[in-house]
């Protein structure tokens, strides 16, 4: 098994995985990090290979590691062993993870979506907090729902932070991203509910008749849903405040109306 050991910080590899970070590097180049041996498993078992994969030096043996190494290879993909230094230089902690897996971004089109194939479905609307989005998107993997779509100018599902928060769901969960333009046209297919989220709204989200598969929308944190999104649902529904905060996060708000919906499965 070939191995590439790889020990200065200033090599073009590590600075190339280290621009990682940076969204523009990841629209450029269609790839993105993720961190651990956990969300490598979690990767293969979806049959995803790293293109890259990256190995600390005080990686200690495990047999998920030599599956790792192997279904990389498999792949054509690289298997490249680093100091604990550049581990720290590209993940940008103290204590970095000691395997790095470098992916192919999988964007699901809206198109090829099949709403059937789920009891439900999550839309969210400028999504800007990628720790909100990545905790959606493994949420969302929990309930069995079949995706997310990504409605407008919204924070990048393969960012760092994001990954992160998925715990390993963002290779199990279909992710679609649109124009509101396209969504809007793309909804009026929909076979099952539509069902909008908003703090005017005067309908209890628990006794609304949701009709399946559902299509949940959420809107951005701050401003949540626009009014022409909230008009395109069938139903708008809120989450009752019986304390003194006016809203729930997102992630959270979400989390209950995924559960409101799919909690007779």
């Amino acid at each position: 098994m070939s191995e590439r050991v790889i020990t200065s910080l200033t090599n073009d590899t590590v600075k190339a995985v280290r621009a990682l970070n940076m969204r523009k590097e990841r629209e450029i180049t269609g790839e993105f990090l993720a961190e651990g041996l956990k969300f490598i498993g979690e990767a293969l078992d979806q049959g995803r290979a790293p293109k890259m994969l990256l190995v600390g030096m005080e990686a200690r043996p495990h047999p998920l590691l030599d599956r790792a190494k192997a279904e990389t290879l498999k792949a054509g993909g690289e298997i490249v062993v680093v100091t604990h230094p550049i581990l720290e230089k590209i993940s940008r902690r103290e204590n970095p993870q000691t395997v790095l897996g470098v992916f192919e971004q999988a964007y699901t089109p809206l198109q090829a979506i099949k709403p059937e194939s789920a009891p439900a479905w999550v839309a969210l609307e400028q999504v800007r907090d990628p720790g909100n989005l990545g905790t959606i998107i493994r949420t969302a993997d929990a309930a069995g729902c079949g995706g997310v779509i990504l409605i407008g100018d919204c924070v990048d599902p393969f960012s760092v932070e994001a990954v992160r928060a998925t715990m390993g769901s963002v290779f199990a969960v279909a992710i679609a991203r649109c124009t509101p333009a396209e969504f809007l046209a793309w909804r009026e297919t929909w076979p099952g509910s539509v069902v909008g989220t908003r703090l005017d709204a005067t309908v209890d989200h628990r006794r609304a008749d949701y009709a399946r598969p559902s299509l949940i929308l959420m809107g951005n944190e701050q401003a949540g849903l626009t009014d022409a999104l909230a008009a395109a649902c069938d139903v708008n529904v809120k989450i009752p405040m019986r304390g003194r905060a006016d809203s729930l996060n997102l992630a959270i708000a979400t989390g209950v109306m995924v559960y409101a919906v799919t909690d007779d499965l």
